[in-house]
């Protein structure tokens, strides 16, 4: 939970997961979904005593929960995994300071096209469409715009052929062709 005292981290085993932040006026920002093999609490991790972020299942997950002592005891009596644990942070940061480019430079369309390319790199296709479904909002908590641009951007994605809607499930007939919508921002950064 956000503001909650660290205790350590937890490893997603099974399951899909929204990390988010809240900001100005209670607006829900989601920083990142994590899903099997990823990691969800670190942020909290090292010297901080609160988390600064929080996490909310979207579906049946399992997670492997590491104390805050297990996981510094580890960290001292093995090198590698210590090395290895400063590289995932070093990516973190990467995608982090990406995405605030991301959020800065790009147009709001741009912005949706990106979390749209995003999601189906995190998580693929499933017959057709997008193997999560996340409501318009969380699209918007996640591309830093409002629910309402997120409609407006996905009815004219729509209208182009770019995308198309089942309910809350999206599919992206032609992949390359939503790619090449945003291709000059390296939006592959942001795995």
């Amino acid at each position: 939970m956000e503001g909650a005292s660290v205790s350590g981290l937890f490893f997603v085993l099974k399951g899909k997961v929204k990390v988010f932040r809240t900001g100005i006026s209670g607006k829900e920002q989601i920083v990142r979904f994590a899903t099997k093999g990823e990691i969800i609490g670190h942020r909290g991790f090292g010297t901080e005593e609160f988390y600064s972020i929080g996490a909310i299942a979207l579906e049946d997950t399992i997670l492997c929960y590491f104390s805050k002592n297990n996981l510094q005891e580890a960290l001292l009596n093995n090198p590698k995994f210590a090395y290895d644990f400063m590289l995932f942070y070093a990516n973190e940061l990467n995608r982090s300071e990406s995405k605030v480019k991301s959020i800065s430079q790009m147009t709001v369309r741009e912005r949706v096209i990106d979390g749209l390319l995003y999601i189906h790199r995190k998580f693929g296709a499933n017959k057709g469409f997008l193997d999560i479904a996340l409501t318009r909002k969380e699209y918007a908590d996640y591309a830093g715009t409002s629910e309402e641009q997120v409609i407006r951007v996905f009815s004219a994605l729509k209208k182009e052929n770019l995308i198309s809607s089942k309910g809350k499930k999206i599919g992206i007939p032609d992949i390359q062709r939503l790619k090449n919508e945003i291709s000059e921002h390296n939006f592959y950064l942001d795995s």
